[in-house]
């Protein structure tokens, strides 16, 4: 164990090196899914002390103070020098709130004089800062679910690691883990079984941090853990300018050359793909995050965070009345994040732009858009051993046990002591349901459905039936208009019309095949429901090739006639700005 023999505050360092780079610094608290942004002044690299300024327009900001101290996370921009995110956490930082206007906020900040935090288990934990990074492998359940995550801590007694916000679908505090495998650069790996003790959303963009104890130590990893830990400290030490005996870069983080460039490559590519983000997908993002973060919350604390449900139903209705068909494509953007999440997205966002378009000044809108961005939460609330995963393509018990996803989310939220609206609960309860009986959870009949709720049914069907799900192929929209017809005894006919008319045979964000080979993304649609701009993003004679190309229809002859859609999977595409 390291003695430190100097009087600079280590930590603050730490601090001013993390601050030099493009950052973002957010505030969190266990009473609310939402961070708080601030940013860091008059920092004091002898005393540790510092400001956060943070703009902030309620009365309840002490809700982020506990104890007079608060917890901050500051997460680095990845750009083309860096090989990854990088995430710090400051915990149980001393700190004083002063207002110093309306809606302007001081929080007077004393960081401790240790860089290493004393456990109350003993142990001491090491902070992975300034580009220190260690791999993590995660079994979830026995030989059926790995996650994959980085290391952010580690100490003799347990580690936090960072993962996707997606990815923590399946954990919950007290979970045991069959195994944690951890993998540092040069290649060394220690291997235990693990609790969880806690987990919360991490830094500002869809990361979730968790919390494990190392449990059941193989005889064989107790002298390698100690070892890892000890020269982890060594690392942290000398990257933080600890000048202190034993001190020096440690060959446990000298990476392996080939891994190395990899991991430059593929972050390269996240960074140039956020950098490029249009504002509205980031807006739809963000209401991503916030369910996820709702989700975990809901697992793993006492109260159901209703302000975050709130704020994503007001965010979605905001960005239709602010540019609907924006909004329509942005929406194309979530393909790649859970199943559930982006099926009650997508589906909320057409609902609110179909109420919108037919009366502005619905009553219901608010409850029955909160209600359908909850509506799928039951899913994940069900992941276990018996259904490890929303992804596969599912046996019968599986798809069985799935159907029970409204009793799960109902049985949940009763539990937590929250009471949806009437109109929310309706949506919740009655989302799955036909006209003819065959729905689920209660095979309710026509007479006993809301207009809303009808509504709802065809728009939650035909985004079911074009996208991907459980190894079986989008349908074409023509295709599944067709369907839909061809079963109205299940679903209401006059909407269905309402629906084709509004969105076309080739709706925003799906992908359209032209005659001369081209592939394009549909960015806008005429009054026929034909598109009149796309994102040309591929040309099939040069399947291995990009394209980057935005045309309106005056210019569609260069890339040959309108003939359908196309399944991107089928093409290796993914929808990127």
């Amino acid at each position: 164990m390291l003695t430190k023999n100097s009087s600079t505050n280590h930590p603050a360092n730490v601090l001013r090196s993390l601050l030099a780079k493009e950052h973002a610094i957010t505030i969190f608290s266990k009473k609310t899914t939402k961070p708080l942004s601030a940013e860091v002044i008059n920092l004091d690299l002898d005393t540790g002390q510092f400001d956060l300024s943070v703009n902030y327009h309620k009365s309840d900001i002490d809700t982020y103070i506990y104890q007079e101290h608060l917890s901050f996370d500051i997460e680095i921009a990845s750009g083309a020098q860096e090989d990854k995110t990088e995430i710090y956490n400051f915990e149980k930082v001393k700190a004083k709130v002063l207002k110093k206007d309306t809606g302007v906020y001081e929080i007077k900040c004393q960081l401790g004089e240790e860089l290493f935090i004393q456990e109350s288990r003993g142990a001491v934990r090491i902070p992975f800062i300034l580009g220190m990074s260690a791999y993590v492998n995660i079994e979830v359940f026995s030989d059926e679910l790995t996650i994959k995550g980085r290391l952010r801590n580690i100490s003799n007694g347990g580690c936090m690691i960072d993962i996707a916000l997606e990815d923590s679908l399946p954990l919950y505090v007290t979970q045991l883990l069959p195994s944690i495998t951890l993998e540092f650069p040069n290649g060394e790996y220690f291997y235990s079984q693990g609790s969880i003790r806690h987990m919360r959303p991490f830094g500002s963009e869809g990361h979730a941090a968790i919390g494990i104890q190392f449990v059941e130590v193989p005889r064989d990893m107790e002298n390698i853990l100690f070892r890892l830990v000890s020269e982890s400290e060594r690392e942290a030490a000398h990257r933080a300018g600890m000048n202190m005996r034993g001190v020096g870069p440690s060959p446990l983080f000298f990476p392996r050359k080939k891994e190395n460039t990899i991991l430059k490559s593929e972050q390269q590519a996240k960074a140039d793909e956020s950098h490029n983000m249009p504002p509205m997908v980031k807006g739809v993002r963000e209401i991503s995050r916030q369910l996820q973060a709702v989700l975990i919350y809901i697992k793993n604390w006492n109260s159901f965070p209703e302000e975050t449900l709130y704020d994503c139903t007001d965010s979605l209705i905001h960005l239709v009345r602010q540019n609907r068909k924006e909004l329509l494509y942005a929406l194309s953007f979530i393909r790649d994040q859970p199943g559930w999440i982006r099926h009650a997205i997508q589906v909320a966002g057409y609902f609110a732009d179909m109420l919108i378009t037919r009366d502005p000044h619905s009553p219901y809108l608010r409850e029955v858009i909160a209600g359908t961005l909850l509506h799928t939460m039951g899913k994940p609330l069900l992941m276990s051993d018996q259904l490890p995963s929303l992804k596969t393509n599912m046996t019968p018990q599986q798809k069985e046990i799935l159907r029970g996803h409204v009793d799960k989310l109902l049985e949940k939220i009763a539990e937590l002591g929250w009471q949806p609206s009437k109109g929310c609960l309706d949506i919740i309860q009655n989302a799955n349901e036909r006209l003819d009986g065959s729905g689920y959870p209660n095979g309710k009949k026509e007479a006993q459905l809301s207009e809303m709720v009808k509504q709802l049914s065809v728009i939650k069907i035909i985004n079911k039936l074009t996208n991907e799900r459980n190894s079986v192929s989008p349908r074409t929209p023509l295709d599944a208009y067709r369907w839909a017809h061809e079963n109205g005894d299940k679903y209401e006919r006059t909407v269905i019309i309402d629906y084709i008319q509004q969105y076309g045979l080739y709706p925003i964000g799906s992908l359209a095949k032209f005659s001369g080979g081209f592939l394009a993304w549909v960015m806008d649609i005429d009054n026929k429901g034909m598109p009149n701009k796309v994102h040309v993003v591929k040309n099939l004679a040069f399947i291995d090739a990009s394209i980057d190309t935005h045309l309106s229809s005056n210019d569609f002859s260069q890339i040959g006639k309108l003939e359908g859609t196309a399944n991107p999977n089928d093409y290796s595409i993914s929808h990127k700005p």
